[in-house]
């Protein structure tokens, strides 16, 4: 018996039934193969390039910080200039994504760079979103060897690649990107995160505080590939 098997078993003891029979094993299979779309927002809706200026503005508003890229080379020198106008350390830990392989990190960047998952000394980590959510500038991140969740959580300034061909409108459509990226395996990640702006909290004494639980900066790269 997998893992799985013996902790859905556990939920069906203490749900007090077995394994779903009949219809209604055929009703949950219908809705995991063909999920209907739920109502998408009138915001979350327009032609591509209208959805990456929403995808702009909403980020701004989660307080976020944004840089366009024309060309990924340019992401050194950018997030140099970004660390630099910070006041913050130059070594970079980023994620063994291909997109992330094509630029030169040493020639005209005074950025150290390291690769991997984090263990949680690094200050500043870099990684690729799966897309990214005009409807509320959200950052949608598929855990695995390219994109170590602990990127996402553990160093205290956070930047992010997306490209505009990966912005979308809601989110429904970004489960519809989840579900290409799944592919024919039809395995989820081990993690998906929906990442909005830098992490906050204000439920002590109703006083803001940003890094509360995870980076207190988010940063985006916005790769424009439409040529």
């Amino acid at each position: 018996m997998s893992s799985r098997e013996a902790m859905l078993g556990r939920i069906r003891t203490a749900l007090g039934r077995g394994p779903l029979e009949g219809d209604a094993a055929k009703a949950v299979s219908s809705g995991l193969t063909n999920p209907a779309r739920n109502l998408v927002p009138q915001r979350a809706q327009g032609a591509p390039a209208d959805l990456v200026e929403r995808f702009i503005a909403m980020a701004g508003e989660a307080s976020a910080s944004l840089d366009r890229l024309s060309d990924i080379s340019e992401a050194p020198g950018k997030i140099s200039a970004y660390l630099a106008g910070q006041n913050l350390p130059t070594a970079l830990r980023r994620a063994e994504h291909p997109l992330l392989d094509a630029p030169d990190w040493q020639t005209g960047s005074l950025l150290s760079v390291t690769t991997g998952a984090t263990d949680g000394d690094d200050l500043v980590g870099l990684s690729v979103a799966l897309c990214g959510v005009a409807e509320t500038g959200t950052l949608v991140m598929a855990s695995g060897a390219q994109s170590p969740i602990t990127l996402n959580f553990l160093p205290d300034t956070h930047i992010v690649l997306v490209r505009t061909a990966d912005i979308v409108g809601g989110y429904e459509d970004s489960w519809d990107r989840l579900r290409r990226h799944m592919g024919a395996s039809g395995v989820m990640p081990r993690a998906v995160n929906f990442i909005t702006g830098p992490s906050r909290s204000a439920d002590i004494e109703q006083t803001l505080l940003l890094g509360a639980h995870g980076p207190r900066r988010l940063h985006i790269l916005l790769l424009d590939d439409s040529t």
